[in-house]
């Protein structure tokens, strides 16, 4: 009779603990699923970079600025800024001011930071904004350094929103049938410079 009673207690107390496991196991599970749920929304809410990060060489930046010929009464506008090297150069080299758009919030961080170490940080600013979206009629020189499609999908905006005479200067790509004013080779790297011209808006 009390090996019976001590083996229905074994089974019951087996019973209890892989009940216990096992709601351990599901609460765990539906706290890893909402963990994960958060985590896609959040991914799917955030805007991904059109390209990654690659630097612009030192050499190029210069021969970006100078076939603009920036100088201080400029607002240098760099679409896809990285670590800010551009709009700084345009600060600190050439006397004008600059506006860094950049999707990417680490990116932004650095070149605030980088604008701070070269004493320019009064002259420029680094927005976290969409390139596609942000505001660009102010600027009189606008700088990139994307892909092809994402030039030929700016360019109406180019067309529309800047004032004739603001130039454009785009490392190693092209605007398609937007023939250039010019272009320059610099250490085997491409360079293309625009003017907008007076009938630009409304073209494709």
């Amino acid at each position: 009779m009390m090996e019976n009673v001590i083996t229905r207690r074994k089974v019951l107390l087996g019973a209890l603990i892989a009940l216990a496991v096992s709601g351990a196991a599901a609460v765990m599970f539906r706290a890893g699923s909402l963990a994960g749920l958060r985590s896609a929304t959040r991914t799917s809410e955030r805007r991904e970079p059109d390209v990654i990060f690659v630097a612009t060489p030192p050499a190029v930046v210069k021969a970006m600025l100078e076939v603009a010929h920036v100088g201080p009464n400029d607002l240098v506008m760099d679409l896809g800024s990285g670590d800010g090297r551009i709009v700084i150069a345009a600060a600190k080299e050439y006397g004008a001011r600059g506006v860094g758009i950049e999707i990417d919030s680490q990116l932004i961080d650095e070149a605030r930071e980088n604008a701070r170490k070269a004493g320019v940080a009064d002259r420029v600013r680094f927005l976290q904004e969409d390139l596609f979206q942000t505001d660009i009629r102010q600027a009189t020189v606008v700088t990139l350094y994307l892909l092809p499609p994402l030039n030929l999908k700016l360019r109406p905006r180019l067309f529309n929103d800047l004032k004739p005479g603001t130039r454009v200067v785009s490392h190693a790509f092209h605007m398609g049938d937007w023939r250039p004013d010019q272009v320059l080779n610099v250490e085997g790297r491409q360079v293309y410079f625009w003017m907008i011209p007076p009938d630009a808006k409304g073209r494709p």
